[in-house]
């Protein structure tokens, strides 16, 4: 397992779009910066963990959007090999869908990776114990 993000590590389906947002469930960074919508279920043939990085347009203009999006994915990119190994010994597929919550153009113009890294480590320690747990 690399630190690359290839392109069958991200949902791009319309149908895993919906589960995340349909039946899955919803984690708040312990200072409410990030949301994560995950969805968990079994598997048998293949473990893969898919994400997301969704911001909305009301959040900011488009390159800050586009930061935003930049910054989670790199957050993510750095982050994401012990959940993996998790996922690979509990036999779980996980489906995440990151976005911020309190995070806006209007109250942080420049955005930095150490802003977010603290939230982005705590919300995925966060669907860790709910991947333990289940």
């Amino acid at each position: 397992m690399n630190f690359s993000l290839s392109k069958n590590e991200r949902i791009k389906l319309n149908k895993d779009f919906q589960k995340v947002y349909t039946k899955g469930k919803i984690l708040y960074s312990s200072q409410k910066k990030l949301k994560v919508n995950y969805y968990l279920e079994s598997s048998v043939n293949d473990i893969c963990i898919k994400a997301a990085f969704v911001v909305s347009k009301r959040a900011g203009n488009a390159v800050w959007r586009n930061r935003v999006k930049r910054l989670f994915r790199e957050a993510y990119r750095t982050n994401k090999l012990s959940l993996y190994e998790l996922c690979q010994s509990k036999n779980k597929s996980l489906l995440l869908s990151f976005s911020p919550n309190l995070l806006n153009q209007k109250h942080n113009k420049k955005i930095k990776l150490e802003f977010i890294l603290n939230d982005f480590i705590d919300v995925l320690e966060k669907v860790k114990q709910r991947v333990q747990d289940a």
